[in-house]
């Protein structure tokens, strides 16, 4: 199957294209002409991806492009996430919590995936654009508004989660595409890079003395689990070994590496034993990894096009890469879309299937649980950051607990801005994020007094190495002493009351006043 020449189709209305077309001539600049001195901003986002997915994390699935990345920057090991894909993107590119900003769930008012951001709620690119920068956007949005309503120079969008081969919906710079034709080549790993590649290209032409910032936001690994048939042959059999032997594994090359000093989480409840598997369940089960990592695999590779792009244009020096996921690998059961073929070739476009908890279990290893819980296999993304005319560090691993949250005062640190912004509203609270720089010179040089989480009625706080996290609203506190449990295997509520007791209460104070500022605007839509 074609893929690197795929166009989205010139629509004789408007005239915009966002293919790129292989052996074009690209755009060259030197690093030089960026007048303003400032450096470039490359962000990177996942879709679901595990905490050990990528090699650089202890899996066994090829990522040399990601992993050429670590061992020229820093990996972090204590990142942290939402738990879930709308809410990290708010918080991603607004420096608030969720909550703060009406895209998780506050009590009582419309929120969460329906929630509107108050006006004072901006997106990181509006801030940037006054210092001279050219944002673009490529991939999954999953944010209020539009990205050219918010401050990007360009997009392009796909909403449709269901359909790697034919998404119904995408959109170039906020204008409808039509539906791609099932033979026409398009894979939407591709299509979102070609677009990336298409806007550094001509910001090289026609803007090459501004610094740029391109967010770049995959829907891989996200079900359904699609992918290019050539990918997925590299990867059949491979997981043969089940679940339970590639997790020892995972966990093993993560203690080697230094990652994680903690023990194996257990097996999900009503997860069975490889070894209790039918040689017919093997097989239906061990495709389905298979399509994860072709599709890991195949987004590695399409990040190297942009990265070789960034490195043609003579900006790869002065260009600040950061990679993460938005979330924890995914135990869900669902089917939607088009439905399910049985019949159909694994991993085509007729064929819907999920990680369900089993690889999930494998995805996020060592860690505990998955995507929308917010224990640590929920809310743990890999971060790589790499930049070679500002980080010293080659290889090295930074320990210091961080969040999402964190993001838009490092960049603006890095762009010449203010944090926060001169000109925030009134209404607005100051924002919680921490500017991040210091860590990438020396480790554990910043520090949150408090890390919060809430989400689908799932409970944390974070507090030092203490962390008090529950199940669903009415689930008990569980207690865990990360600096030597990791993996939550051993609670300590009952040894400790006090410090349940004690996190609780911030935990509950930090609710009501985050509900405050989701409703200072006085804009705010009580739920029905």
């Amino acid at each position: 199957m074609a893929v690197r020449g795929w166009m989205l189709p010139v629509l004789p209305a408007w005239g915009v294209m966002v293919g790129l077309v292989a052996g074009l001539s690209v755009g060259r600049v030197s690093a030089a002409e960026n007048a303003t001195g400032r450096p470039n901003f490359l962000v990177i986002v996942a879709d679901d991806l595990g905490f050990s997915d990528l090699g650089c994390y202890g899996g066994e699935i090829d990522t040399p492009e990601l992993d050429r990345l670590a061992a020229g920057g820093l990996r972090f090991t204590q990142f942290y996430n939402t738990a879930r894909c709308w809410p990290s993107r708010a918080a991603l590119l607004t420096g608030y919590y969720a909550q703060q900003v009406r895209r998780d769930s506050v009590p009582g008012i419309v929120s969460g995936g329906r929630g509107r951001r108050p006006a004072w709620a901006k997106l990181l690119t509006e801030y940037l654009k006054p210092l001279g920068y050219r944002s673009y956007h490529s991939g999954k949005w999953h944010i209020d508004g539009t990205p050219l309503q918010n401050g990007f120079d360009r997009s392009y969008r796909v909403d449709d989660q269901d359909r790697y081969f034919a998404p119904r919906l995408h959109w170039e710079d906020d204008i409808k595409l039509p539906q791609p034709k099932m033979d026409s080549g398009y894979y939407a790993t591709v299509a979102i890079a070609n677009h990336a590649v298409k806007c550094l290209r001509d910001h090289a032409e026609h803007h090459a003395g501004k610094p740029f910032f391109v967010y770049l936001c995959f829907t891989c690994p996200h079900f359904p689990l699609q992918a290019l048939p050539e990918d997925i042959q590299k990867y059949r059999g491979k997981y043969r070994a089940g679940w339970d032997a590639l997790r020892r594994q995972r966990h093993e090359r993560q203690q080697a590496l230094g990652l994680v000093r903690c023990s194996l989480s257990p097996r999900t409840d009503g997860v069975p034993a490889w070894e209790m598997l039918s040689e017919t369940e093997r097989d239906e089960w061990e495709v389905r990894m298979a399509v994860h990592a072709a599709m890991v695999d195949r987004m590695d590779r399409e990040i190297g096009r942009v990265l070789q792009q960034v490195k043609t244009m003579g900006a790869w020096d002065d260009t600040l890469v950061l990679f993460l996921s938005d979330n924890g690998a995914s135990a869900e059961r669902i089917v939607r879309g088009d439905g399910h073929d049985p019949q159909a070739p694994p991993g085509s476009a007729r064929w819907y299937r999920c990680l369900e908890p089993g690889w999930a279990n494998l995805a996020n290893a060592p860690l505990r649980y998955s995507k929308i819980y917010v224990h640590e296999g929920g809310i743990s993304t890999p971060l790589i950051v790499h930049w070679p005319k500002g980080i010293r560090g080659r290889g090295e691993l930074r320990h210091n607990p961080c969040h999402l949250i964190d993001v838009p005062p490092t960049l603006m640190a890095l762009a010449g801005g203010q944090w926060p912004p001169a000109n925030l509203a009134p209404a607005a609270p100051p924002p919680p994020g921490k500017n991040l720089v210091p860590v990438f010179d020396r480790d554990n040089s910043v520090r949150h007094d408090v890390l919060w989480w809430y989400h689908s009625g799932n409970r944390a706080i974070r507090m030092g190495d203490w962390k008090l996290v529950s199940v669903g609203e009415k689930g008990p506190w569980e207690l865990y002493d990360l600096a030597n449990d990791r993996s939550e295997t051993t609670n300590l509520a009952e040894r400790h009351p006090d410090k349940v007791r004690e996190l609780a209460q911030v935990w509950q104070k930090h609710l009501e006043e985050f509900r405050r500022h989701a409703t200072a605007d006085g804009k705010a839509i009580p739920t029905p």
